[in-house]
């Protein structure tokens, strides 16, 4: 058995239980749930669940777009990383998670903030030809 994050974490059902909580209030937050539009839940909990294993040291089991691509139409802020980020703060200390794994969970996170984050709107890029940019104001 490897030591990697995922296995001090207790595994998938880990993060699958984290993710649950997580999307809870990102699908119910009054300005991050209009990022979700459209959205099925359980899909992007799966989808994060499984790229989250992967990055934690599990096995290749992610099949999703990975994140730069993914979010590079959308207009997301420092203000907006940090505040998702300090939801997914909570939301793993909330599941019983010591506080130094809780920051080695978000050390990952935290990694892929400089690809996600745009300092303009003129940064975002469309996914393809028919796309739109995603900007929400906040509310």
């Amino acid at each position: 058995m490897t030591d990697c994050l995922l296995d001090r974490l207790g595994g998938k059902t880990t993060l699958k239980r984290v993710h649950k909580i997580f999307y809870d209030r990102l699908f119910e937050h009054d300005w991050l749930k209009k990022f979700f539009l459209g959205v099925d839940q359980t899909v992007i909990e799966n989808q994060q669940s499984d790229f989250m294993s992967e990055a934690m040291g599990g096995p290749k089991c992610y099949s999703g777009k990975l994140p730069i691509p993914a979010h590079k139409h959308m207009f997301i802020t420092d203000e907006l990383f940090t505040l998702r980020h300090n939801i997914l703060r909570q939301s793993i200390l909330d599941c019983g998670i010591s506080s130094d794994l809780c920051e080695s969970w978000l050390k990952i996170d935290k990694a892929f903030r400089s690809g996600i984050v745009k300092p303009t709107i003129d940064d975002c890029q469309k996914r393809y030809k028919t796309d739109s940019l995603l900007v929400v104001p906040k509310p």
